[in-house]
């Protein structure tokens, strides 16, 4: 059960929202930027590590031809990847 200790008042101050100010373009230009730098470093340190699981993958199975079939994938996709990432 729910208690209220007083009686509600309508309070006029809070039924208008603010305007919220956008940044000037300039600065936002600059922080997509600096997100873009993060995203693709992060898209390359996962590249790197897909590859290092793919080159486990094909110790484990015996063959980059074999993960691949299991993934679904060609083999020179797989062999790119591995070679691409791992070797750079």
């Amino acid at each position: 059960m729910l208690t209220i200790a007083g009686p509600l008042v309508y309070n006029p101050g809070c039924d208008t929202l603010g305007e919220v100010e956008t940044p000037p373009w300039r600065d936002r230009i600059r922080a997509e930027d600096e997100l873009l730098e993060q995203l693709e470093n992060q898209a390359e340190q996962a590249r790197k590590r897909r590859a290092e699981a793919l080159k486990e993958g094909a110790k484990e199975l015996g063959s980059i031809y074999k993960v691949a079939k299991h993934l679904g994938l060609s083999w020179t996709a797989v062999a790119n990847a591995i070679k691409k990432y791992l070797t750079e």
